[in-house]
């Protein structure tokens, strides 16, 4: 197992934002955190990244516990996609993913050529390898988030974590960035750990045939867990966002099924 939670609980300024909270996440699995804006998906994920540490309950990654883990134990363990990324000094896009290699080379070690040729790796499988050589700052936001991925990819640990990586992306680079995650998942045998707030997305991991699991968070609620085909109904969507919302399946000629959510309307009426 790499991730493992247990009964956690964290308040932000007295109030309750996550409760009793149990999950985990092994080796070729995919765990998604669904929920409304404020409901601790981003506050799950620093709490399991060791940055929120005043936490009650216990959290270990790889069979350590987070909270004893050097920053470099961590940077082996565990890669982080952040939702967002600010650049502020040109690098070139070969020397932000070579940073992920820090944690292999050491604090004062210098990339070799074999770190080079990881990295460059990790580019083309993120589809933009031609980019190599550009400052970073002159990407675009979606650019920007390919560039973070493989930096992840990089880094080559058990886990990655993400918080809303695809929300800057077309609809090209999102769905390239969902399949180089179900690659890594079903090939490199990692652990996803995404916090997302696209409700299709588990129904596309779950689609792929890959070990998939949707937890719910609401704001001062217990968290439910389960597959996203158990856990994401239209009675879940309605109680958690408030939406009418129903789940369409679309079988293709060579058998495959594919779900989707379809929203009706923000008041809740009867569905016909």
């Amino acid at each position: 197992m790499i991730l493992d939670i247990r009964d956690l609980t964290f308040s932000f300024d007295g109030e309750p934002l996550l409760q009793q909270l149990s999950l985990t996440v092994d080796s070729g699995e995919i765990v998604c955190l669904l929920g409304p804006n404020g409901s601790g998906k981003t506050t799950l994920l620093d709490c399991a990244l060791g940055l929120h540490r005043t936490f009650s309950g216990s959290i270990s990654l790889c069979g350590k516990d987070v909270l004893t883990c050097s920053r470099p134990q961590l940077a082996a363990n565990v890669a982080y996609v952040p939702q967002s990324h600010t650049p502020t000094f040109p690098y070139t896009v070969l020397e932000v993913v070579l940073m992920g290699r820090t944690a292999q080379a050491g604090l004062f070690g210098a990339p070799g050529n074999a770190d080079r040729d990881i990295c460059r790796a990790a580019l083309r499988r993120v589809g933009i390898e031609a980019f190599a050589d550009r400052p970073y700052t002159s990407l675009s936001g979606g650019e920007l988030k390919l560039v973070l991925l493989a930096r992840a990819l990089a880094q080559q640990t058990p886990l990655i974590v993400l918080d809303e990586p695809t929300s800057s992306l077309d609809f090209k680079n999102e769905l390239l960035f969902l399949e180089t995650l179900a690659d890594l998942v079903q090939h490199d045998n990692i652990g996803v750990l995404l916090a997302t707030h696209a409700l299709n997305h588990p129904f596309f991991f779950e689609t792929q045939g890959l070990r998939t699991r949707a937890v719910m968070l609401s704001k001062g609620q217990p968290a439910q867990c389960g597959t996203p085909t158990a856990l994401l109904t239209p009675q879940t969507l309605l109680r958690v966002y408030g939406v009418r919302a129903a789940v369409l399946e679309t079988t293709y000629a060579r058998g495959s099924a594919v779900k989707t959510i379809a929203v009706l309307g923000s008041e809740p009426k009867d569905v016909i």
